[in-house]
């Protein structure tokens, strides 16, 4: 069988059209060295590299790497990277054989270490840094050497000599990049934060421009005395160290313009130092902790004046990153935030320090320049707020003039590299601007953005073009670190990347469908011809302008751009036609302008871009507004005429109205008058489509865009800790001043022991003090926070009042006293639907704790492992909230549909009302419910539910006799209700309570009770089960609360009968009754204007999966109404997830490693510190499954259903362990292979993974209980091919539940994996310790991983997992005689490995000792021989596979005793069917495997398929 990808019929196969092209695409990727940042040594390379030999030194046991010789050190240094020219292989080899770790940090000495040894330790942890795993952990076994160490490092930064050159100090500099980029590390940001400390003025021009910035800041003044007088106490030496601390800066300021100034062309060293010296600069800037002083000093540096002014920036041939840098510099060092309060500043509030500043220029032209600047002076603000006013005034004065003027403004006028050189007039003229100018608002930038990219943005984009980072050089791109400036800049940074992610995405698309359309030159000049076709891209045969409408009041677009594109279907199959008639409104199209030229027949070799290469010269996005029909008019497929549908499929055309951007037709009109270039829109012949889950980009934009010019209000609890600042546990509820001291847990608690089992440390104490009375449900009053801990939030007013006025008994309740009452759930009615379902889960204490933590305001980070009831937890915690709060509504988010369904199911079967849950989005029709949940599926239900109700009230007055049509509508409902049933219920209240104590009987409420006729229908008689008068009064009154839930529903209901459509039925739904919404982040941002605009208000946001979902995807959902008297409404905010599995999906890996874009708001807290309960018990797989991966968390233990679940217990049948590593060695000669790079396969692992599959279909295995996953896209569809071929034509097979990747199958789980791990040559991306956690954790009965055992077992970050895996043998091991579900043999925890181990080692003592046995009884020499007879002969069942071809013989030998076996129970069934004969029918053959069919899959008459079909040497 050909290894090649997956054929699935017509779909498949377009995807191999014009392959020899696309593999030219990415080989040309590969050659121009795009993928380097992917680099990992393979095996052979690292036995083959004269590195394997230097790395003897420390890999060789703990004893080599205990002896240190410098010598080592040197030689690795000099031998391997300098001369390698500090080669990426090389780096890496150092950095996988733990070089750091061993043997660098260890034997750092910061007294004797030489300079090489610091240099290598500053390379690996740059290494480190590249390959995206974590790098500061070794430096935690001597942690009181990293202060020297950072010491040493500075001063190389500063050091000329022959081992620091500019490259290394390159390398010095991305080391201290790595640092600033690291400070939530308690070790490096002490050290980093000296650095731009209050300190750092010391260097400014003068002691004046400090006393400015004093005067502003009083408080900064206190600050700096403070310090001064801190130096003055300090020995000589460490004053000498605080001076080159505080002057560092300023230094290296120095150098970098030294080296700018002396920069051409040919200098790639000077240039790459340059670039990456910008990039320290931003991440100072952009980071108020290092921003808040060093913005003054960067100022009075002048850098970004000098930069501008250099002739690098200007070079447009090797200067255009550092231009595109500096920008970003310019941007952040006049940010709207004042840098020393770290409060975002207003567009009014910049406005009023401009024009301070611009009056205060006026004063000083008036008094001292007055014949010169007379016109500056008296003129208005406006006229003097840009660059060309200003200089036209400043044009007056004189060098000397410009000089002083200068000095008056507290203006350094000489070079910071000679004090003694003037500035020239050019630079100082440019200090003016940069300082008076006014600054380009951002958002007027974005809103004349075109969201749609055009062909510029997706091919011209350096960040774009940038598929394989490699950490060499930096990008022009935003970080998504730690902290952000303001909520502006967190969404500015935020957009930009998403921005450029998504026009990553769709470049890749157009750029196969263009390679599969093969476009030629046409028959005739000028024209173009398509010899391939493209299911996503289709040949345009009309293009028309239909509407160009005027703009709008104040904006200087057209409002609305219209045009009907026409294209033809006839040449593609139903499946694909169905494809472009799922278009709808909404969706996003792309126009292509193709135009072919004669070269073009040449494979494409990256020499010339792509877009040169297949003409591709116009690329616009449009919307779809709707689908015209064979009319001319709109369409409708769902709504319109079956005939016209009927009419419009049988047509071949198809014809789409869309409308086209604004901002883009403004900006290609203005083009084609300026530059005379031909309109674009009439050159369009391509329309292309993408698939709709990966097409969200422009509303998500739009979204972000909206938010950014809205006055966002976070909440002020989150506000700083959202922003990474201040206390990070300020936003815990015990900070809160509002936490909830009382709690009703309803039935979160099974009982009493559960409840104390709850909260260790804690004594229970019943609120009457009677602890005997106390049972489910449970109110709980927790003691009120110390005053400690209160403290740290603001104080606001009333907080001291509020203290005063506790009760007695609130401040009686010691901290570690629970205040326990209970309360009788009242009867709700006589019909099993009044029953209110209960939580069934025994929840351990620190779920418990999650969810108390969920209850009350603020932020509840969960982290929550594989298996360890994340879900369950959630679902409570919206339970409880609904029931406690029953006027505050509950959003729930989640990344998938799949995960918001397993909690919308949960929460169902809980005591939530269904009439206040709602579904928004896709995915609502795979909730497992009969029930819709949808908006218009919840409208039908209230509307069919009214029908319900309005009949009830009919049967009601039946009931009682009482005429009339009462149940016509909900308005004469509740008339009935108002005028009838509940005087009844207070007169029949009036007669019993009128009786004496001596007359109150069962009888008499019986007998009054006026309700009886109509709840005749009840299961069972109202009152059998009542043995007293409180009884019988108890079901009265739950009778009555049932009519009265009934005519609560029908009040509820009665909005629908005013409300006529569908539309405002749903959205009343939505923004009414609803109390429990449930979202994907997806929907959020597709429908946040939407929602906004209905008046959409909810109080609490619980989201599930969220260490899976982007920033600002998290975000978004927190802003889906607006603020209410500017305050935000929103209360709590609970994250649940666990970010030591996949993060979020970022495909460029440039935004992914660069800026950070993988990194979720979740782990972004983690890292910030934020307190997180991390779940510490999984009740999902087999404990010593668990153990694979157990050691990524602190105390993962095991739920008692592990240990007490019969399917824990007991082994797999067939199989001797339940979990393995088989090592899979070359098959037919080949390990990985890779039709198409990048597209990686192994077929041996291929063969091996379906015959297991095979193999365990035939023992009776559940296919729907087995997923086959793989780490790699390529061995996914190649498992899928040989499953095919294996078992497409038996039924006895089938298909396992799924075939996919490991990232595709995070947050599932099923109860057998089998998991290809592929790669032979090197670790690939499973060394991704996150990947690697998902993988291991998926499977809760039986784990089979099948990979090369050389490769990954001396992979550092997956030692701790294979250390455990290689415990047990790398062949696989069955254990026959065996039939699924039928084994009692009991799961084996510890390996025979290890047994055998054991034993030996026991023997061995025994030797040693020299110990006698003593004489043992017959009796017991009797059962000692029988136990090992059985042992031997458990034992002889055991069978170890030694290949997968073996293996396929064995699988083949079992089928064929399957088949004969099937024969033999056919032929005793037909002769059943005939006279008895005198011999007797066998319908029983032996088998030589021990195997025989036992379900109804395996006795098969079904199919006998030939012997060829599963050939052996197929196997």
């Amino acid at each position: 069988m050909s290894p090649n990808e997956t054929q699935e019929g017509a779909q498949q196969s377009t995807q191999d059209v014009n392959n020899d092209q696309q593999q030219a695409m990415s080989q040309v990727q590969s050659q121009n060295g795009t993928n380097a940042g992917a680099y990992r040594p393979t095996v052979k390379e690292m036995q083959n590299d004269s590195v394997a030999t230097l790395a003897e030194a420390w890999t060789k046991g703990e004893k080599a790497a205990q002896d240190y010789d410098a010598e080592v050190v040197e030689r690795v240094y000099k031998d391997e990277l300098v001369k390698n020219n500090f080669s990426i292989t090389k780096l890496t080899l150092l950095e996988v054989s733990q070089y750091l770790e061993k043997y660098l940090w260890r034997h750092y000495d910061p007294s004797q270490s030489p300079t090489i040894h610091v240099l290598s330790i500053v390379l690996m942890v740059n290494e480190k840094f590249r390959s995206r795993v974590e790098a500061w952990g070794a430096f935690e076994e001597l942690p009181d050497h990293f202060p020297a160490f950072f010491g040493e490092v500075l001063r190389l930064c500063l050091q000329d000599s022959d081992d620091v050159d500019l490259r290394m100090k390159r390398y010095l500099l991305m080391f201290i990049i790595n640092c600033f980029q690291s400070l939530e590390n308690p070790l490096i940001r002490s050290e980093c934060m000296r650095l731009v400390s209050l300190s750092t003025w010391h260097s400014l021009v003068s002691s004046e421009k400090r006393d400015v910035e004093f005067k502003e800041y009083p408080q900064l003044l206190k600050f700096w005395k403070h310090l001064e007088k801190k130096f003055s106490a300090l020995d000589s030496d460490q004053q000498q160290k605080a001076v080159f601390e505080r002057s560092w800066l300023s230094e290296m300021m120095k150098n970098f313009v030294r080296i700018l100034e002396t920069i051409d062309d040919s200098d790639q060293e000077k240039i790459a130092y340059c670039e990456r010296f910008m990039e320290f600069l931003i991440d100072l800037e952009a980071q108020l902790p290092t921003r808040r002083y060093f913005n003054t000093l960067i100022d009075d540096h002048q850098i970004v004046a000098i930069c501008k002014l250099s002739k690098f920036a200007n070079n447009k041939k090797t200067g255009t990153l550092f231009g595109q840098l500096l920008d970003i510099l310019a941007f952040y060092t006049g940010f709207e935030i004042n840098s020393h309060t770290g409060l975002a500043l207003t567009k009014e509030e910049m406005t009023e320090i401009h024009a301070s500043k611009l009056t205060k220029l006026q004063r000083i032209a008036f008094t001292s320049f007055k014949d010169e600047l007379i016109d500056l002076a008296m003129t208005n603000l406006r006229a003097i707020e840009d660059r060309k006013s200003l200089s036209k005034h400043f044009e007056n004065l004189t060098q000397e003039q410009l000089v002083q003027l200068c000095g008056l403004l507290n203006i350094r006028t000489t070079k910071i590299t000679d004090p003694s050189v003037e500035h020239s007039r050019e630079m100082l003229l440019e200090v003016l601007f940069i300082q008076f100018e006014k600054r380009h608002s951002q958002i007027e930038q974005i809103n004349a953005l075109p969201l749609y990219p055009d062909e510029h943005a997706l091919f011209e984009d350096a960040a774009v073009k940038e598929e394989m980072y490699n950490a060499e050089r930096p990008l022009a791109l935003p970080k998504l670190n730690l902290q952000f400036l303001t909520l502006h800049d967190y969404l500015l940074r935020n957009f930009n990347l998403f921005r450029l992610e998504s026009n990553y995405e769709i470049r890749q698309d157009i750029e196969d469908a263009v390679v599969r359309l093969g476009p030629r030159p046409g028959p005739t000049e000028g024209t173009t011809a398509f010899s391939g076709w493209s299911r996503v891209a289709a040949p345009i045969t009309s293009f028309r302008m239909v509407e160009l409408a005027k703009p709008n009041l104040g904006e200087d677009r057209l409002s609305l751009i219209t045009a009907d594109v026409t294209f033809n279907v006839r040449k593609y199959t139903d499946a694909i036609q169905a494809e472009w008639e799922a278009i709808r409104e909404h969706d996003i199209l792309f126009l292509l302008t193709i135009e072919a030229h004669d070269d073009i027949d040449e494979q494409w070799d990256g020499k010339v871009s792509f877009r040169k290469h297949y003409g591709l010269k116009y690329v616009r996005g449009c919307e779809v507004v709707s689908v015209i029909g064979p009319n001319g008019k709109p369409f409708d497929y769902k709504k319109s005429d079956p005939q016209m549908i009927q009419d419009h499929r049988t047509g071949n055309t198809r014809t789409f109205r869309v409308a086209l951007d604004a901002n883009q037709y403004k900006i290609d009109q203005s083009n084609a008058h300026t530059n005379g270039t031909p309109d674009v829109y009439q050159t369009f012949n391509i329309v292309l489509r993408r698939k709709p889950q990966e097409n969200n980009f422009k509303p998500v934009l739009e979204t972000i865009r909206d938010l950014m010019q809205s006055d966002l209000m976070v909440p002020e609890w989150l506000h700083d800790v959202f922003l990474g600042y201040g206390n990070p546990n300020s936003a815990h509820y015990s900070q809160l001043q509002r936490q909830v001291r009382e709690i009703d847990f309803r039935d979160t608690f099974l009982d009493l022991d559960h409840l104390k089992e709850s909260f260790p440390g804690m004594t229970v104490k019943a609120k009457d003090g009677d602890e005997s009375i106390l049972a489910a449900p449970f109110v709980v009053s927790f003691p009120g926070a110390p005053e400690a801990a209160a403290a740290g939030t603001k104080k606001r007013k009333g907080a001291e009042k509020s203290k005063k006025e506790k009760s007695n008994q609130e401040q009686e309740q010691a901290q570690d006293e629970l205040i326990v009452s209970t309360y009788k759930t009242p009867n709700m009615g006589p019909y099993p639907e009044d029953i209110p379902n209960r939580n069934q889960v025994r929840f351990t204490p620190t779920q418990v704790e999650a969810i108390k933590a969920g209850t009350n305001p603020g932020l509840t980070l969960v982290v929550g492992p594989p298996g360890t009831g994340k879900t369950d937890v959630a679902v409570q915690i919206i339970a409880n909230l609904y029931n406690n709060f029953p006027n505050q509504h509950t959003l729930l988010v989640t990344h998938s549909n799949q995960a918001l369904n397993q909690l919308f199911e949960k929460i169902i079967a809980l005591d939530v009302d269904e009439r206040h849950l709602l579904r928004l989005g896709h995915g609502e029709e795979e909730l497992n419910t009969e029930l819709s949940f949808s908006k218009y599926g919840r409208v039908t239900s209230f509307l069919e539910k009214r029908v319900s109700l309005l009949a009830e009230v009919d049967r009601l007055a039946q009931s009682l006799e009482i005429g009339g049509e009462h149940g016509s509508t909900c308005e004469t409902a509740g008339y009935f209700n108002s005028y009838h049933v509940v005087p009844m219920w207070k007169e029949f209240e009036r007669q019993v309570n009128s009786k004496e104590e001596a007359e109150r009987s069962k009888e008499l409420v019986e007998g009054l009770f006026p309700f009886s006729v109509y709840f005749s229908n009840a299961p069972a008689p109202l009152f059998s089960d009542c043995t007293s008068f409180d009884d019988a009064m108890e079901a009265a009154r739950g009778c009555f609360r049932h009519l009265a839930k009934l005519f609560e529903q029908l009040e509820e209901v009665s909005a629908f009968e005013l409300l006529r459509t569908s539309y405002d039925r749903a959205n009343y739904l939505l923004t009414k009754e609803a109390k429990i919404i449930a979202m994907t982040c997806t929907h959020a941002a597709l429908k946040r204007r939407e929602l906004v605009n209905l008046g959409f208000k909810y109080d609490n946001i619980v989201m599930e999966e969220a260490a899976q979902i982007l920033e600002v995807e998290t975000f978004i959902p927190m802003l889906l109404q607006e603020p209410e008297d500017g305050v935000n409404r929103l209360k709590r905010v609970v994250l649940i997830g666990d970010h030591n599995q996949l993060p979020p999906v970022v495909k460029n890996t440039a935004f992914q490693q660069y800026g950070n874009m993988e990194q979720s708001m979740f782990t972004r807290f983690v890292r910030l510190g934020v307190p997180a309960i991390e779940l510490d018990a999984q009740g999902r797989a087999r404990s010593d499954m668990a153990d694979l991966y157990k050691w990524r968390y602190k105390n993962l233990g095991d739920l008692p259903n592990i240990s007490e679940r019969d399917e824990f217990k007991f082994a797999n049948p067939g199989f001797l362990y339940d979990y393995q590593f088989i090592n899979v060695n070359n098959y037919k000669g080949q390990g990985e292979t890779a039709p198409r790079p990048h597209f990686i396969q192994n077929l041996g692992e291929a063969e091996y993974v379906v015959a297991v599959y095979q193999y365990m279909r035939l023992l009776g295995y559940p296919a729907e209980k087995i997923t086959i996953l793989t780490t790699y896209n390529g061995q996914k569809d190649l498992i899928r091919d040989v499953l095919n071929q294996r078992c497409s034509w038996n039924p006895i097979f089938g298909r396992p539940a799924r075939i996919t990747t490991v990232d595709k199958y995070q947050g599932q789980q099923n109860d057998y994996v089998l998991l290809s791990l592929v790669r032979t040559k090197a670790v690939g991306h499973v060394r991704d310790v996150r990947r690697l956690v998902v993988a291991l954790s998926r499977a809760r009965l039986g784990l089979y991983i099948f990979g090369r055992q050389k490769l990954f077992q001396d992979c550092h970050e997956l030692e701790p997992a294979f250390k455990r895996l290689l415990k047990r043998p790398t062949k696989l091991w069955l254990k026959t005689g065996e039939m699924y579900p039928n084994t009692v043999r009991l799961v084996d925890i510890e390996s025979a490995g290890e047994k055998e181990e054991g034993d030996a080692g026991d023997e061995e003592a025994e030797k040693k000792s020299g110990s006698k046995k003593k004489k043992k009884s017959k009796k017991a020499k009797a059962d000692e021989e029988a136990a090992k007879a059985e042992a031997d002969a458990e034992a002889r069942k055991n069978y170890e596979i030694e290949d997968v071809g073996q293996f396929g013989e064995y699988v083949f030998g079992m089928m064929k005793e399957q088949q004969q076996y099937a024969v033999q129970q056919q032929k005793a069934y037909l002769q059943s069917l005939q006279p008895p004969s005198d011999s007797p029918i066998n319908s029983e053959v032996p088998t030589t495997s021990g195997v025989v069919a036992a379900d109804a899959d395996t006795e098969m008459g079904e199919s006998s398929a030939p012997d060829s079909a599963m050939d052996v040497d197929q196997q």
